[in-house]
């Protein structure tokens, strides 16, 4: 029996394009590009080549992208620059990622207030309700772009709106949203908007921070000049090629991807939602990622099923891998007002264009067993 990979919210598998672009620069671009010599001359003009297409794919100023080693980094690097040595409130979501909500938990036990931007039973944020927050005091507000277990996508626009007019800066997590919808730096309004290679097919490992011109953050990494003296250490070009050819082949081919995956992931809601009766899908009259189904199985422990699945041949999540272990219903779904036990009984599947249909079909057929017998108690 052969595995259906649907986790790929957690992690893609990297194109062929993209590792043999990685090892076309290991070859050619092992240098330091920090190096004076005809050798780091050359890794310094990959490296900064990927920067323009990166930058030019996002709608950024070359002068704007920083490269870390992924969207924890970069969301780290973020919340520390804004928050050090300053003090103020922090808006957030209930639902962020893990890496924002502890590093926003790291700037509270340094003296900083946290306030919590409510969202709606579909994960959105709650726009009448942002009028109530304490904006006189607030000076750094974070979301969620593309939630990555809902899959849920942020009209960030009168957020945006609210943070200009009174003097608050706007931190993006966009680790689930580029290369796989449009993303626009500076339609969006944001100060700055983390980004990671391996959820579109890139390598792990490397990812980047666009944070707007004229800003200055002290940095997180210190102990070398390096992209602008903003983040110290030696830059990965192969690892950084590898993402620009990544975003390159994503906007070569976004509508058509978009298409073909949001085929296959309304064939597999429809086929469970048919099937599996009872269920709850999450997000389902919000925008959400073409990728992702977040579903509940009343009456079934999501550890149950996941361990059910993987036995099937079925590899998928409960959600956020970075909070994988934990038997506490996800956040992000308690905020939609939604009963603590169908947030256990959640599961989220996430495709790519790697996926055919013929694997939906089978995948539906075994999660619908799985369900069934769980349900019957054999």
């Amino acid at each position: 029996m052969s595995s259906i990979y649907l986790d790929n919210n957690a992690t893609t598998p990297v194109f062929p394009e993209v590792m043999h672009c990685m090892s076309d620069a290991w070859a050619t671009a092992f240098a330091n590009p920090g190096s004076q010599h005809s050798y780091g001359r050359e890794a310094r003009r990959v490296l900064e080549d990927s920067r323009e297409s990166i930058a030019e794919i996002l709608n950024a100023d070359a002068s704007e992208v920083i490269f870390t080693s992924g969207g924890t980094e970069s969301i780290n690097m973020a919340i520390h620059g804004f928050t050090f040595g300053r003090s103020g409130t922090i808006a957030i979501t209930a639902g962020e990622h893990p890496a924002t909500l502890m590093a926003c938990e790291r700037a509270r036990q340094n003296g900083w207030q946290i306030a919590t931007m409510p969202v709606d039973d579909q994960g959105r944020l709650d726009e009448i309700q942002l009028a109530n927050l304490p904006w006189n005091d607030i000076k750094l507000v974070c979301v969620i772009l593309a939630h990555n277990e809902t899959g849920v996508i942020q009209n960030v626009a009168p957020l945006a709106k609210r943070c200009r007019e009174n003097g608050a800066a706007l931190l993006l997590d966009a680790v689930q949203a580029v290369g796989k919808i449009p993303v626009d730096f500076q339609h969006l309004g944001a100060t700055a908007l983390a980004f990671g290679a391996h959820k579109f097919h890139g390598p792990r490992g490397i990812g980047g921070l666009l944070l707007k011109r004229g800003v200055k953050l002290p940095p997180f990494l210190e102990g070398g000049h390096q992209e602008n003296g903003r983040r110290a250490g030696t830059e990965p070009v192969p690892l950084i090629a590898g993402m620009a050819t990544a975003l390159q082949l994503w906007a070569a081919d976004s509508q058509n991807r978009a298409g073909r995956i949001l085929a296959l992931r309304d064939q597999l809601q429809h086929e469970l939602v048919t099937r599996c009766s009872p269920v709850v899908v999450h997000g389902t009259n919000a925008e959400r990622l073409m990728n992702t189904l977040s579903i509940a199985f009343p009456g079934i422990p999501g550890e149950a099923m996941l361990v059910n699945l993987h036995l099937a041949g079925v590899a998928c999540s409960l959600g956020s891998t970075c909070a994988s272990g934990s038997a506490q219903a996800p956040p992000s779904l308690l905020a939609m007002g939604l009963d603590p036990e169908v947030c256990k009984s959640s599961v989220r599947f996430s495709l790519a264009i790697q996926n055919s249909a013929a694997e939906i079909t089978e995948a539906a057929n075994r999660i619908a067993a799985v369900v069934a017998r769980i349900r019957d108690g054999n």
